[in-house]
């Protein structure tokens, strides 16, 4: 495989830490790790960083796993090995937003960073593009890539993902989120209290505010305006990226999602 020089608008994280030793699915699939999964033949993780590294948007790759070894057994093919020196190892921790906080730490935020998941088995150097492209166009600190059900269930009818409701339709998250400038960290630490409080509701409702969460459940707001109530509460320009692509909100989450992502790949020309 060759792909760009390393030059690109954009450095990426890609978060790939299991759920543990008993990782659900790892143990469904038989598999030492669940971004090692097998999707048409290939790793999860290696189908995610060949998107990337065709991508004319990505510069370095940091993979935030629990071992460097999960890397070397993802990539390990003659196919990867020009792209290697793109590619780093950080630490995972024990929640999604202290591994991005690591990450970009480990990056030094030299270029806008790029985050996304080892999961997104449909990732295209199409879709990385477009979203690094509209975030920067958007004068925002973070962008995130968003889906709508009118898209995604046009092409996919039985699709099972889940919809955030605003006024002017559902979205559902495509795993592309963007931190533009080291601003964007104020919304990693804002996740981060945002996870520790998970368990909790009414601490969650205050971190939000009751106008924003009553205005949700009543689907008063329409996307944008959310984005802007977002971006008033947690201190930072928020945008979302809207993406036109069919796949970009399947993930591999669950067995049958695997089989959902595989009849689609097999449904394409070779």
């Amino acid at each position: 495989m060759t792909g760009p020089a390393p030059d690109g608008l954009f450095d990426v994280i890609v978060l790939a830490a299991s759920r543990g030793p008993d990782d659900p699915m790892a143990r469904a699939f038989d598999a030492p790790h669940k971004c090692l999964i097998e999707v048409a033949g290939t790793p999860m993780l290696a189908r995610v960083i060949a998107a990337l590294v065709a991508s004319p948007s990505a510069a370095r790759i940091v993979i935030s796993v629990e071992e460097p070894s999960v890397i070397d057994r993802a990539l390990g093919g003659a196919d990867f090995a020009a792209c290697r020196d793109r590619v780093s190892f950080v630490a995972s921790r024990d929640r999604a937003s202290a591994s991005v906080a690591a990450a970009a730490d480990h990056l030094g935020f030299q270029r806008p960073v790029l985050v996304t998941t080892a999961d997104h088995a449909l990732l295209s150097p199409e879709m990385v593009t477009f979203f690094c492209e509209a975030a920067m166009e958007g004068g925002a600190d973070v962008a995130v890539g968003l889906e709508s059900a009118d898209i995604l269930l046009g092409a996919y009818p039985d699709a099972r993902r889940t919809f955030i409701r605003f006024s002017d339709g559902r979205y559902s998250g495509c795993n592309l989120f963007a931190l533009v400038n080291a601003d964007a960290m104020r919304a990693v630490e804002f996740w981060r209290h945002v996870e520790r409080e998970r368990k909790k509701p009414w601490r969650l409702a205050r971190a939000f505010g009751w106008r924003l969460l009553l205005a949700y459940l009543f689907g008063v707001f329409s996307l944008d305006r959310a984005m802007t109530e977002v971006s008033r509460v947690v201190g930072v320009r928020a945008t979302a990226v809207r993406m036109p692509f069919t796949d970009a909100a399947i993930d591999v989450d669950k067995p049958e999602d695997l089989e959902a992502v595989e009849r689609i790949l097999a449904g394409r020309p070779v």
